[in-house]
């Protein structure tokens, strides 16, 4: 048997015999050190490890500032790097070659890099941390340059790194001049059109997210998962689960983080969580290294790349993930603990055409202001009953940011997420449905936090808004061979569903004002510019426009029983104002600086999830 520091720890009472067996069989299973799968498998906290290391004369060097070689580290695959968590230094006066090791009492890897180089080996101790920032800081740029242009290289067609095509721009600005031609040739006729047209699109795309809620409202998900569905679930037959957690200077939410993994009801060994942290967030970084409990995650360093996105590092995680399906949360989630179970049965009874199951989102503190009970009225509507109304008719369904489950074969034989797209999963979703495979929906929730405070709301929905108007833009540059791809039913979906939600938050001020002059301050220009029944016409169609949207937003509460929020669906001509404000910014940072990705900050709620208030008891009880 190779010995390494593990066994070492059994021997002299910091670790359990029991423990050893489990973490050996992950280590095989994963083919990493035995320290590794320890160590993100929740088995043992760094500080115990620590101490043990210098308990045996090896105390931690700081690797990130040692002197070092690139001959011998250049020799070295960083897939090998990440998984026994080792670093070449340099070669010494003696002709030994030093190399920074998490495991410093590790033979195997002794051996092996004795066979590799051909030289006699010493080992120094050093954070396995810090060991893996260096890894891919050196040498990760062949997997961060696939995730930033994988998608350009297979399919440029579906990359948003162009913003508008060629063709796009002689398009809006022949539109432009068109109609500057025709208001200055016929003025009042032209402005008369313009606003009878605007005012049937804001009624009809209305009209049209009622369809849907009512659809979703009487259909029922494709084979809802039952409770006792997953009792049945033999565990030893549950595929090995990757999910990803993007995170950046989330520092402060690290903790929650991993309380909110330790709830999910699926077994230790098979999930394969990867915390994706960029390359200068040193502050995140120092919190995974800080903790005081264990916790079941391994670390993956994003080496810099522009564009600075959450899909790069998503895609950049992809190479060392190791399950069979995968999904993201966010720092702030807070899944269903059976929902992971929920997702492979459901998988299971699906056609093999499903790829993709997304689902529901909602938010665990809905009562906190006015804010936070607008956006879940909102996400109720979305997830409870558009989302499924979409899937009933067969059209592209924009996934949401988090908790869509992935068969991880199909998202890399998709090209995984565009990097230069900021709501990169709702371009997933319609590329899904592109290439002919399907979206479901599972009956499974996840709680977030609701942006309580306005300017952070403005910026996350700015940030969504422009995503949304980047996916139109990409997968309307040749509009007859998307109808040809998915039919004239799924390219009316699409328009009304991806291209009229931002279309229409920039129009509703406009006719806004419109109402405003002709309603409340009776301009008389107004009626000398439009005849009464335009005026009739567009002022009918702005009020019940208003009217069907705050009927859908009180549909929304009765799935989850959120009567108390009712009466605030009154209020949602307000609250689509502010999306307005964030869909013009989002159209200036379209064209100022189209992949920007402006971070939402979390944490600022002062309402606390049921993992939440427990964080600090699961510390206590697993140290």
């Amino acid at each position: 048997m190779t010995r390494c520091g593990l066994h070492k720890m059994a021997e002299t009472g910091f670790f359990t015999h029991a423990k050893l067996d489990e973490v050996e069989a992950i280590a095989n299973m994963y083919s990493y050190a035995p320290i590794k799968a320890a160590l993100n498998f929740g088995f043992l906290t760094r500080k115990v490890y620590v101490d043990f290391l210098e308990k045996e004369n090896f105390p931690l060097i700081d690797v990130r500032n040692e002197e070092m070689d690139d001959v011998y580290i250049h020799q070295c695959d960083i897939q090998h790097l990440n998984s026994f968590l080792y670093i070449p230094l340099r070669k010494e006066i003696d002709g030994t070659l030093l190399v920074a090791a998490a495991d410093p009492l590790d033979e195997k890897l002794l051996n092996s890099l004795y066979v590799k180089f051909r030289m006699k080996i010493r080992f120094v101790a050093a954070s396995d941390l810090d060991i893996t920032w260096l890894a891919h800081k050196t040498r990760g740029e062949f997997y961060v340059k696939e995730a930033v242009f994988s998608l350009m290289r297979k399919d440029a067609e579906s990359s948003g790194l162009v913003t508008f095509t060629n063709a796009q721009l002689i398009f809006v600005f022949g539109f432009i001049a068109f109609n500057l031609t025709m208001l200055i040739l016929y003025f009042s006729p032209t402005i008369i059109i313009i606003n009878l047209l605007s005012s049937v699109f804001f009624l009809f795309s209305i009209l049209f997210k009622l369809y849907l809620a009512l659809r979703g409202s009487m259909s029922e998900l494709h084979e809802a998962v039952s409770k006792a569905d997953v009792k049945r679930v033999d565990e030893a037959s549950l595929p090995v689960y990757t999910i990803l957690l993007p995170v950046y200077k989330e520092d402060k939410l690290i903790r929650k983080l991993i309380w909110n993994l330790r709830s999910l009801d699926y077994p230790r060994a098979k999930l394969d969580v990867k915390l994706l942290i960029e390359e200068d967030d040193d502050k995140t970084l120092n919190a995974v290294r800080n903790l005081d409990f264990p916790a079941n995650f391994e670390t993956i360093v994003v080496p810099f790349h522009a564009p600075k996105t959450k899909p790069k590092a998503c895609n950049y995680g992809l190479y060392f993930s190791r399950g069979e399906l995968l999904t993201i949360y966010d720092a702030e989630d807070v899944p269903d603990s059976d929902q992971l179970k929920k997702v492979v049965v459901l998988f299971r009874k699906l056609p093999d055409e499903f790829v993709v199951l997304q689902g529901a989102l909602n938010y665990f503190n809905k009562n906190e202001n006015l804010l936070t009970r607008m956006f879940t009225l909102e996400y109720s509507y979305w997830f409870d009953y558009m989302l499924p109304g979409l899937e009933t008719l067969d059209v592209p369904i924009p996934l949401g940011g988090t908790s869509n489950h992935f068969k991880l074969n199909k998202l890399m034989e998709l090209g995984a997420w565009d990097p230069f797209n900021v709501t990169e999963d709702a371009d997933l979703g319609v590329r899904v449905y592109d290439k002919q495979y399907k979206i479901g929906v599972v009956n499974s929730t996840t709680l977030e936090e609701a942006n309580n405070e306005p300017f952070n709301w403005i910026r996350q929905r700015s940030r969504w808004i422009k995503g949304y108007m980047q996916t139109y833009l990409v997968h309307m540059r040749n509009p007859v061979s998307l109808i040809r791809r998915i039919g004239w039913q799924g390219f009316f979906g699409f328009n009304f569903f991806i291209g009229g939600t931002s279309f229409t938050f920039l129009l509703y001020p406009v006719l806004l004002v419109f109402f405003l002059f002709y309603i409340i301050f009776n301009f008389n220009f107004v009626r000398q510019l439009f005849p009464d029944w335009v005026l009739y016409i567009a002022t009918f169609n702005f009020i019940a426009g208003n009217v069907l949207m705050v009927y859908i937003n009180m549909l929304a509460v009765f799935k989850r029983r959120f009567y108390e929020l009712i009466l605030f669906a009154i209020l949602n001509p307000v609250y689509w104002l502010m999306h307005s404000i964030a869909a013009y910014k989002g159209l200036w940072q379209l064209i100022y600086k189209p992949f920007y990705w402006e971070k939402t900050n979390h944490g600022l709620t002062k309402v606390s999830s049921s993992a939440t208030a427990n964080v600090n008891a699961a510390v206590a009880a697993a140290t």
